[in-house]
């Protein structure tokens, strides 16, 4: 059985409890009474400081999302190179991995032109139907074209150049030629074509549109199936590419210490300097190889 103490210690607490939950609840109830009469609408239901620490972790996760933003991924090599260097005592990863960040930020500029020149592509696949679709019902090819460009976005930065010519009476498939020299908009020399076409001899602009991008799906397609089609050689490369770090694990799995071995002995660097110059030319060949049946097709 409890003892006397222990059961008046259990009522003090309980009673210290009783009277915190009463307080906080009373302040509460006149904060919301506050807020009401002043007009303050919705009011929180939650402890005081509930709003300020709920403020506070929004602006953290706003900021860790803008750091996010601004540290582009060719900087965590450094930081790879940073922590093998602790590791291994030595100074070599650092300087490798401050090496790499040129060659990672050239790969990652590529693939945001890549994504750009898709991007835009779509997008004059998108303004060739809808322009049809504009004349087909009955809208002057001129301002089929105003309407057209704005819902679509095709024309790129030379949109103001068209839009003006098709508004003022301009060379119209002159501005769609120059237009057409962004990455992507290749297709808009088909344009051009069908807008000066239908221009000067008659043609329905429609039907030639229609055409034109129905060819460019068909080229967009093909592109995306070769794409599918090397995914698999992409993907045998990248990880052969790891292997060697994969090696290294398992070498400390088993309780070695590889990279005192390849940092701090002359036939581990030896071992090293053929690796990566062995690991760097069959990722170049495989670069090379792709991007050569890419160019094929």
């Amino acid at each position: 059985m409890l003892g006397v103490s222990e059961l008046s210690t259990g009522a003090a607490l309980l009673c210290l409890g009783g009277a915190v939950w009463l307080v906080g609840g009373r302040h509460s109830g006149v904060r919301r009474a506050r807020l009401l009469f002043a007009g303050g609408g919705a009011v929180g239901t939650g402890p005081p400081g509930t709003g300020r620490l709920t403020a506070g972790a929004a602006r953290v996760t706003e900021e860790l999302r803008r750091l996010r933003g601004r540290l582009r991924a060719e900087w965590w090599s450094p930081v790879a190179g940073l922590v093998l260097a602790v590791l291994g005592a030595s100074v070599l990863p650092l300087v490798v991995a401050a090496a790499g960040v040129p060659v990672l930020r050239r790969a990652r500029l590529a693939g945001q032109a890549r994504r750009t020149r898709e991007r835009r592509q779509d997008a004059v696949i998108g303004l060739c139907a809808f322009l049809a679709g504009e004349v087909r019902a009955g809208r002057q090819p001129g301002e089929a074209l105003l309407c057209a460009a704005r819902e679509s976005g095709g024309l790129g930065d030379g949109q103001p150049t068209v839009l003006a010519a098709a508004r003022f009476g301009g060379d119209v498939p002159g501005a769609l030629a120059t237009a057409a020299r962004q990455p992507g908009a290749e297709g808009l020399r088909g344009l051009a074509a069908c807008w000066r076409v239908a221009v000067d001899q008659g043609a329905g602009l429609a039907t030639g549109l229609d055409r034109l991008a129905g060819a460019l799906r068909a080229e967009r397609d093909s592109r995306a199936d070769l794409r599918a089609q090397l995914a698999g050689a992409r993907a045998t490369a990248a990880m052969l590419a790891g292997l060697p770090a994969l090696g290294l694990l398992f070498g400390v799995a088993l309780g070695a210490d590889p990279l005192r071995v390849l940092l701090h002995s002359g036939a581990g660097l030896g071992c090293l300097l053929a690796g990566g110059a062995l690991e760097g030319l069959g990722m170049w060949w495989v670069s090379r190889i792709v991007r050569r049946a890419e160019a094929e097709a």
